[in-house]
């Protein structure tokens, strides 16, 4: 803390993380198992960078979309899974006032990033499935890579805002955030400016970056069940189900955890609720999504397949 010019309050210079008071034993389970997680995320992730990357027949929208999500995840759950296992390994829950806002400008950035990438997807096969003669004409060009572009350039504007808007927050205790990152909810709450007006700009930006881009999602979705329907064989309705649900469930998931983080009144019921919400879509979704997008699908596996025979015996 350091004294204000007044003499009556003081000015928070580092906070507390208190989502880590855990005993002992429980933190030698957590280490291992939130080291294992990361390590699969990161790895998976670069995997299919790499596959997107280096094989021609993956060089397509789908694909370049799919290359952008991976390389999202990877670098979302380093913001958070790095400082979390330096916690559970050292005892040290501190964090400075800027390294606070800095985790937190680039965990804002990009959870605004993949909720737009998600619903450009989820757009991308709504084309795909239900549009396939024109699909080719409507991504030809540049038009996925401006897509693309555009969904990373609105999640960093997006955290640009309401980072600058924290900043401009008084903090003059207590300092102990009631979670395991900076996350926004618990910071402001901390703060002793009117709250308001933050809060006004969450529930905005909430709708802008996750309902919206979910009911885009959803529609697509839709659109996209109702021609599966019509398929004739069971065979391929079966399969194409599998694929979409797997989608729709992970993107539900997904939007479903951020909007009761960040739209419903955090209450005393709540409150735990959503530190465990907020486990799941910084730790598990990054590890599942590769999983769920990428290495279920067909062209993916006969790449990583081909990829593998090149590895081990030299061959093409």
């Amino acid at each position: 803390m350091m004294n204000t010019d007044d003499g009556n309050q003081t000015t928070v210079r580092e906070f507390i993380l208190l989502g880590f008071r855990t005993p002992p034993e429980l933190r030698i389970l957590l280490v291992p198992v939130f080291l294992m997680i990361y390590i699969t995320t990161v790895a998976g992730n670069i995997l299919i960078i790499t596959l997107v990357m280096v094989d021609w027949r993956l060089h397509t929208p789908m694909y370049f979309f799919l290359g952008n999500l991976s390389c999202l995840e990877t670098c979302y759950t380093s913001t958070v899974l790095p400082s979390m296992l330096a916690s559970l390994l050292t005892e040290d829950t501190t964090i400075s006032f800027s390294g606070c806002l800095t985790q937190y400008y680039f965990f804002c950035s990009l959870v605004a990033t993949e909720c737009l990438l998600l619903s450009v997807m989820s757009y991308d096969r709504y084309l795909a499935i239900c549009n396939p003669l024109r699909y080719t004409a409507h991504m030809s060009g540049q038009l996925y890579i401006q897509l693309a572009g555009g969904c990373w350039t609105g999640g960093f504007l997006c955290s640009c805002v309401i980072t600058l808007s924290i900043s401009q927050l008084t903090f003059c205790g207590p300092n102990g955030i009631d979670h395991f990152f900076c996350d926004l909810i618990p910071l402001i709450n901390l703060s002793c400016s009117n709250h308001k007006v933050m809060e006004t700009l969450i529930f905005t930006f909430s709708l802008i970056f996750s309902v919206f881009p979910f009911l885009l999602t959803l529609m697509s979705y839709i659109c996209i069940i109702a021609i599966i329907l019509r398929i004739p064989s069971n065979t391929g309705r079966q399969k194409a189900f599998s694929t979409c649900s797997s989608h729709l469930i992970v993107v539900t998931i997904y939007y479903g955890t951020l909007l009761i983080i960040y739209m419903f009144p955090t209450t005393d019921i709540l409150k735990d609720l959503k530190k465990v919400l907020s486990v799941v879509y910084t730790v598990l979704t990054p590890l599942v999504n590769p999983l769920i997008y990428s290495l279920r699908n067909k062209e993916v596996k006969e790449a990583l397949r081909k990829a593998g025979r090149k590895f081990v015996f030299g061959q093409c």
